[in-house]
């Protein structure tokens, strides 16, 4: 039996933009950054895209992130530096929204990183997430030892709700997880 979603808001007609970064919709021209995100060591644990992947498989990546809201999973978004230059992908999830929760992930390529982008991307999802109606919380799984993600998490005002032992798997291995979260203001 399927889970039944709500239709979703429409997608944001002003792009959500906080600092230096713009998140806009994943365009095929993305693949690029996808590319240099696949080669990341930790990046293709954590989510839907491939290790080293082809360019077959980075298309096909695309094409998933592009389908997310209208298959009613959430927003996907290429985070764009200040050239409009692609640097990462981010995401609100919204499996749980009907309980008033979204959850939010985020990676900056290795070529950007160290720049605070993370954390203007994160700022600029979470305002968005408030301007969906019903959403009061959105929440972040960290790995413990993640110290990047942490800061990130906390200069864009979430906070540090507890740790979760074994709380997923991640490549092969049940993980702990920092849970942070923002709640509406």
């Amino acid at each position: 039996m399927s889970e039944h979603r709500p239709p979703l808001s429409p997608w944001p007609e002003d792009p959500p933009h906080h600092g230096a970064v713009t998140l806009r919709a994943v365009q095929d021209a993305d693949v690029e950054m996808a590319r240099e995100l696949s080669e990341d060591p930790y990046v293709p644990l954590i989510g839907t895209l491939p290790a080293h992947g082809s360019g077959e498989e980075l298309t096909a990546w695309i094409r998933r992130q592009q389908g997310r809201h209208a298959e009613g999973t959430g927003f996907a978004f290429t985070i764009t530096d200040a050239d409009d230059t692609p640097v990462g992908h981010c995401g609100l999830w919204l499996r749980n929204l009907h309980q008033g929760r979204a959850s939010a992930g985020y990676a900056i390529t290795p070529s950007a990183r160290g720049r605070g982008l993370a954390a203007d991307a994160l700022n600029a999802l979470t305002r968005f997430g408030w301007s969906l109606e019903g959403l009061h919380r959105i929440e972040l799984f960290i790995e413990p030892w993640n110290t990047a993600s942490v800061r990130t998490a906390e200069r864009a005002g979430y906070v540090r709700e507890g740790l979760l032992c074994s709380h997923q798997e991640i490549g092969g291995r049940r993980r702990d997880m920092l849970l942070y979260a923002a709640v509406r203001p």
